[in-house]
């Protein structure tokens, strides 16, 4: 049977009842204070979507053209690929990192590298230079982005884990938006070569607030139990879940499901190293579900508009850079107010149904930008132009409920925590694939055969909703722990909850071992 058959109900959930109706995010000291750290973390994506969108404005820019003498053809694609690139050559060393050192001192290591390597670009006096700062910005990256989420997803109130992951992905628009409109105002810098030096050092602004402040945020308490440290971790959650009350109930509860999981893991050998992802049925259908949402977000059409813009516009008559830029600026504001709503219903609508809805979606609007293209090619009606722009925004309306908020939020809740940093990195890995395959191909393709390589994606997007038909399983309203029952079954469920049992067993003889110690040594 295909996994999307399978569902989960919030009602099945064990802590839901266990929630403060009164502590909610807005009324709560403590719940605020991690909310803020929890957005140094989330401003790690918006780092990644200000290098995309800024690469994709600085090719309409005149200075920064006039500078590298005009980049084309494969130095172009290079110039764009070149930061996934860099992100390849960390994917090997980032979860080591993650699981070894913390999350928290990965995304220092991350952020630091990028302040040094944003530095490098701005000061860049050849575009062998601004490669190699590329480089290094996507080397930094995958460590930041690796931990980034991880710790999002793992240290935040149950109650809002599932909108604050989501949020993570979404808020790559925030940073493609300061990164257009950026450009589209230097752009007016027509003498002067901080056209592009001001928006390459813009770039480092939100890894300087991470390298400072990044040391202030609760590490994460699943990785303080793995290390054994697990008062530390039952105090994390205590005081930021409960106010300091290490005997709350959702404290007791969340701290059990943890230690269980950790502990069943580590005993059964099932969630240990890369050959767990090929041992059992319920890793292999995460990691057939992960790599194809990793490929997915890429090649459903988007990177044709989110690296190759200009190629587009100037495709329907649209050649002025200042028009262009416009477009893209607007372009991103419209992206950022779909995905944060998406976010914020992610617990409504729940992951399957946007799925669905996203690729349905998607796959009627690009179908109509194709024909409209087409027509243009004819025609030259200055009508079809403005419907091909029109489709593009809706065809990212549609793409930005899943596609954007859930791909990293659904990766990481569906991954248990002893595999959750290497089956993340083969998530990002696939992305990065996927993104340097689309940045030396789209060009080429474009060149070559111009609006009928459309036609490629509209039967790719037909087979994406097949896909996600038979294989999303829904998570809504699950916790980390609970989410094993749906691919594992429920024997580890039980399996985990024996774990438990014998813990509080064990727990209880050595309670009573100390106290008989200690009325022996009273009565002495």
């Amino acid at each position: 049977m295909g996994a999307g058959a399978i569902t989960a109900s919030s009602n099945n959930s064990g802590y839901h009842h266990l929630l403060d109706p009164k502590r909610k995010w807005y009324n709560n000291r403590r719940l605020i204070a991690l909310n803020g750290w929890i957005f140094l973390l989330l401003i790690t994506s918006s780092t990644n979507g200000y290098d995309g969108s800024m690469m994709n404005a600085l090719q309409s820019d005149s200075q920064w053209n006039a500078y590298f003498k005009y980049p084309h053809g494969g130095q172009l694609g290079l110039l764009n690929a070149i930061q996934n690139i860099g992100c390849l050559a960390a994917y090997p060393f980032a979860p080591y990192m993650s699981d070894g050192f913390g999350r928290r001192g990965t995304v220092f290591l991350g952020a630091a590298i990028m302040v040094v390597a944003t530095g490098i670009q701005t000061a860049a006096q050849s575009v062998g230079m601004f490669i190699g700062a590329r480089f290094l910005i996507g080397f930094g990256l995958t460590f930041a982005a690796n931990a980034a989420p991880m710790l999002v997803t793992e240290v935040s109130y149950p109650l809002y884990r599932a909108p604050l992951t989501s949020m993570y992905n979404s808020l790559w628009y925030s940073g493609a938006i300061i990164a257009a409109w950026t450009t589209f105002g230097t752009e007016f810098m027509h003498h002067s070569s901080w056209s592009w030096r001001l928006p390459s050092m813009l770039q480092g602004l939100p890894s300087i607030a991470q390298v400072c402040l990044i040391y202030f945020v609760p590490e994460s308490p699943r990785w303080l139990v793995s290390k054994g440290r697990e008062e530390e971790a039952l105090q994390t959650l205590a005081y930021y879940h409960a106010d300091g009350n290490a005997q709350d109930p959702l404290v007791v509860y969340e701290f059990e499901e943890i230690r269980a999981a950790i502990d069943f893991d580590r005993t059964s050998g099932k969630n240990v190293g890369w050959k767990a992802f090929f041992t059992s049925a319920g890793n292999r259908r995460r990691l057939r579900i992960i790599l194809a949402l990793g490929w997915f977000s890429q090649w459903s059409g988007n990177g044709l508009v989110s690296y190759y813009l200009k190629k587009v516009l100037v495709n329907i008559g649209i050649t002025n850079s200042t028009d262009q830029l416009l477009i893209n600026g607007i372009l991103q504001i419209w992206n950022l107010f779909w995905a944060v709503g998406a976010s914020l219903m992610i617990d409504r609508a729940g992951r399957r149904l946007w799925f669905l809805t996203s690729c349905a979606g998607m796959l009627v609007c690009f179908t109509i930008q194709t024909i409209c293209t087409a027509e243009y090619f004819k025609t030259g009606s200055n009508g079809l132009a403005h419907a091909v722009i029109a489709f593009i925004f809706l065809f990212y309306a549609f793409y930005d409920l899943a596609f954007t908020p859930l791909i990293v939020a659904y990766t990481v809740e569906i991954l248990p925590y002893q595999i959750r940093a290497k089956g993340f990195t083969l998530f990002n890995f696939t992305i990065s694939c996927a993104i340097i395959f689309n940045q030396y191909v789209n060009p080429i393709a474009l060149d070559a055969i111009s609006w009928k390589y459309y036609i490629v994606y509209c039967c790719w997007l037909a087979f994406e909703f097949a896909y996600c038909y038979v294989f999303i399983v829904e998570t809504k309203g699950l916790s980390l722990e609970e989410t094993a029952a749906l691919f594992d079954g429920e024997e580890v469920v039980a399996q985990q909850a024996a774990a438990r049992a014998r813990r509080a067993v064990s727990e209880d003889a050595s309670s009573s071992k100390r106290s008989i110690e200690i009325h022996e040594k009273a009565e002495v």
